[in-house]
């Protein structure tokens, strides 16, 4: 029971201290904005779930998203067997990943998260889920003093390696001193822009408009339901302010007499 006791606290311990560096990350970098138009636009759901499992599947999982739930974005169990399932998993069954959570660990410090709820999980002041996403996936730079040779501006020294570096190539961070201006004699080391090592296979407006499509699906994925909830709660809202009125007439009539 202590040792059991003792490894819960180590894990929250782990997952407090991963969430502290974003949030802390989250707000020191700028965010950019996620372009909200592809979260309606189909096309670029399908596109977003491609990646997904081409790419993010392999170490993390959606383990509160089904394969047959891509019904709701256009795809038939057979788009869904041919293009994103590549075992034997059957189509109505989890997104889990092939990865050992146990070597997970040993290989980056800590398993990687479940990506189910991940957008909604990442919004703070700075901006939405979807705009930490967006812009965490688009700012990873060399960087030979990291273990996986890789660091990013959004959450800087993020356990994961730059999973998507064949689109977008290898590019590294220029930063430059600054004086701070609210302490004399002191200086901010601030990032300055990037610098393209070697070309990936996706232009920088395609591989921009990419990311645009997997953090659509992300976003997505952590509400599956939200248009109908939207068409539902305006249905409901009309509903209410006609009933209100209807009420607000029939009281009047059935008081019209005794005042």
């Amino acid at each position: 029971m202590k040792k059991l006791i003792a490894n819960l606290l180590a894990s929250l311990a782990t997952c407090l201290v991963l969430l502290g560096a974003a949030q802390a990350s989250g707000g020191a970098v700028h965010l950019d904005k996620f372009p909200e138009e592809k979260s309606k636009d189909t096309q670029a759901l399908q596109r977003g779930a491609k990646l997904f499992v081409n790419y993010c599947l392999n170490c993390h999982a959606a383990a509160f998203m089904r394969y047959n739930r891509m019904h709701d974005i256009g795809l038939t169990d057979a788009d869904i067997k041919k293009n994103l399932m590549f075992s034997s998993e059957r189509v109505g069954e989890l997104m889990m990943t092939p990865l050992d959570p146990k070597q997970a660990k040993e290989w980056f410090g800590a398993t990687p998260p479940d990506l189910t709820l991940i957008a909604r999980s990442r919004t703070t002041d700075a901006g939405s889920g979807a705009d930490y996403l967006y812009t965490y996936l688009r700012t990873f730079y060399l960087d030979a003093t990291k273990a996986t040779g890789w660091n990013n501006l959004a959450f800087p020294s993020v356990a994961m390696p730059h999973v998507l570096w064949e689109l977008q190539g290898q590019r590294k961070a220029v930063f430059e001193e600054i004086a701070d201006p609210h302490e004399a004699g002191k200086t901010i080391h601030t990032f300055k822009r990037f610098e393209q090592v070697t070309p990936g296979k996706l232009s920088e407006a395609e591989y921009d408009a990419a990311i645009g499509d997997l953090v659509a699906f992300l976003q997505w994925m952590g509400e599956p339901a939200k248009d109908f909830r939207v068409k539902l709660g305006l249905f409901v809202m009309i509903f209410l302010a006609v009933f209100a009125f209807f009420t607000w007439r029939l009281n009047d009539a059935y008081w019209k007499d005794i005042k």
